[in-house]
């Protein structure tokens, strides 16, 4: 289908165009949200994050944790808006080739962290603590408002 196409394309374009998302995971019916940088593979999504914090806590407790991203810019005119929501599964990425890779491509997309272990201590004592996570969606919304109130074309991102 054309449309479902269109849609894949323009989620992609959206993904590699912005670097903050939304991640939502939960625990014994809590809910948390927590914004990240990412760099992406496809629909696939890695960051670093301290595996102190409650969202990583979160994806470390369970082997398949569910979590939810949406990735979307800032509008003033809701008849603007456009963003991509995904359901999936985050994991720790804990294989060494798949660390490297995602290290690759984290420090390909922001440069300041290939510089970042010789900067600013803080920033180097950070990463020193922090783990590679990946979310791996299995369910893809387009939101595009531009083409009606409420527009959205949902798809498997494989298919």
């Amino acid at each position: 289908m054309q449309a479902e196409a269109d849609a894949k394309e323009a989620a992609l374009a959206l993904i590699a165009s912005l670097h903050v998302c939304s991640l939502a995971t939960g625990a014994d019916g809590r809910p948390h949200a927590a914004s990240l940088m990412y760099a992406h593979e496809g629909f696939r999504l890695f960051w670093f994050s301290d595996p102190a914090t409650e969202h990583s806590r979160h994806i470390d407790a369970a082997p398949s944790a569910r979590a939810a991203v949406t990735i979307a810019a800032d509008h003033q005119d809701f008849a603007t808006i456009r963003g991509v929501q995904m359901v999936g599964v985050a994991r720790r990425v804990t294989n060494p080739r798949e660390m490297t890779a995602a290290l690759a491509l984290l420090t390909g997309r922001y440069g300041f962290l290939a510089r970042a272990r010789g900067g600013p201590e803080r920033l180097a004592e950070a990463l020193r603590k922090a783990a590679i996570y990946r979310f791996t969606p299995d369910r893809i919304t387009l939101i595009d408002n531009t083409k009606g109130f409420g527009h959205k074309i949902t798809f498997d991102p494989g298919g």
